[in-house]
């Protein structure tokens, strides 16, 4: 009906009351339910039935104390929050207001933040909420930040996963994947500082360069491509093989300082390395010669002296024959 004058009663009927306000509940004067919106209709369930008192369905949150809607609006006024009984996540937030004359209660309610909530468990769509009302915008709104989140995130992930890859392409051998020298530093200037004991060898191939000058360089990568394969067999996760020249390596065995222990694993990569390799069809022969230095050797072992030190005992090891692993004696520097 038309309002003719600014202080003239307009009456509304259900369906009406339902189109503007999908989420409103009316209730007598006793606090009974008289009508639902459709959309509070879904919110409820079962429980949304003609009679039911304003308590049976929800439990107040604010105002505090307050459990029947006489007492919500003589403590709260108009402004509420309440939560269903009927187990549903999402709180609503409330509005209310008696009308004159019927003393029936009219309340509005909206889910405020627990929108997506509300949305997800009760499969929400547009239909279900008022012309005038933005809580699909601020859905959409809420999801698009979440995609743009979500790609931030990969984004991220993908970077990290970039930069751990430059880092590790930055410390490995392109050609036999052992780590280069930058590593081999890395490691030793930090087992160093810890004062850690660990044993320190240095590999050279002997005959490597008469593979090359006979067999060409393609047999030369050959044959490092293959020592790279026999170090990592032969040592474990935590030490460190670095092919820190042409044929040269340097192989740091964490934790290990007993003379016989160090000078196994040494024979054995020796044995390894001297068997036959065959490449396209041809053998190439080249032996080991390695140089052991333990750190508590050197009575303040730093990387200069460690790698000087395993030089000496690797040139001790050529001396006596190739072919051959080397323990330098303890020199108290």
């Amino acid at each position: 009906m038309r309002a003719d004058r600014p202080d003239q009663r307009i009456e509304m009927d259900s369906g009406a009351l339902a189109h503007f306000m999908p989420m409103h509940l009316l209730l007598d004067s006793e606090g009974r339910a008289l009508s639902y919106g459709p959309t509070l209709a879904r919110v409820l369930q079962d429980a949304a039935r003609s009679g039911a008192l304003f308590e049976e369905l929800y439990e107040v949150r604010s105002p505090g104390g307050a459990v029947t809607i006489d007492e919500v609006l003589a403590r709260g006024g108009h402004r509420f929050r309440l939560m269903p009984r009927n187990g549903l996540r999402a709180g609503l937030r409330g509005l209310g207001l008696r009308l004159p004359g019927s003393g029936a209660v009219l309340v509005n309610l909206s889910f405020g933040i627990d929108l997506t909530t509300a949305v997800r468990e009760l499969a929400l769509t547009d239909a279900d909420f008022a012309a005038t009302d933005l809580a699909m915008e601020l859905l959409y709104m809420a999801e698009a930040n979440a995609a743009v989140t979500r790609e931030l995130r990969g984004l991220n992930l993908r970077l990290e996963g970039a930069r751990i890859a430059a880092e590790e392409e930055a410390l490995t051998d392109p050609l036999t994947g052992l780590r280069n020298r930058r590593a081999a530093d890395l490691v030793l200037d930090r087992l160093c500082s810890a004062r850690a004991g660990f044993g320190l060898l240095h590999m050279d191939l002997d005959y490597f360069k008469a593979v090359n000058d006979e067999l060409g360089h393609a047999a030369g990568d050959f044959v490092l491509e293959t020592v790279g394969r026999i170090l990592r067999d032969q040592l474990r996760a935590e030490d460190c093989a670095a092919r820190v020249g042409g044929d040269e390596f340097v192989i740091i065995v964490a934790n290990r300082t007993d003379p016989r222990t160090l000078q196994a694993i040494a024979e054995r990569i020796i044995a390894r390395i001297s068997q036959p390799m065959e490449f396209e069809g041809r053998i190439c022969r080249v032996s080991a010669s390695i140089g052991i230095v333990r750190s508590t050797d050197l009575a303040l072992p730093e990387p200069p002296q460690l790698l000087a030190a395993a030089d000496r005992a690797l040139y001790a090891a050529k001396h006596a024959g190739r072919g051959r692993a080397v323990l330098l004696a303890p020199t108290g520097e």
